[in-house]
């Protein structure tokens, strides 16, 4: 009963973290396809040369 209860909980760990590893990867692309996007899109400052669209 309790290598039966290990297997089920090394199942639920793995699917977990395979699951958490998905919706990071997920995360990331989002966040480079909108930090191209500002790149693209940055606006020209006064000088007409194109400014940072990044605050930092």
């Amino acid at each position: 009963m309790v290598p039966l209860l290990l297997v089920l909980l090394l199942a639920l760990v793995l699917f977990g973290a395979g699951f958490a590893l998905k919706a990071l990867w997920w995360i990331a692309v989002i966040v480079l396809a909108v930090w191209l996007l500002g790149f693209v899109m940055r606006s020209a400052d006064t000088g007409g040369r194109k400014g940072r669209w990044y605050r930092w």
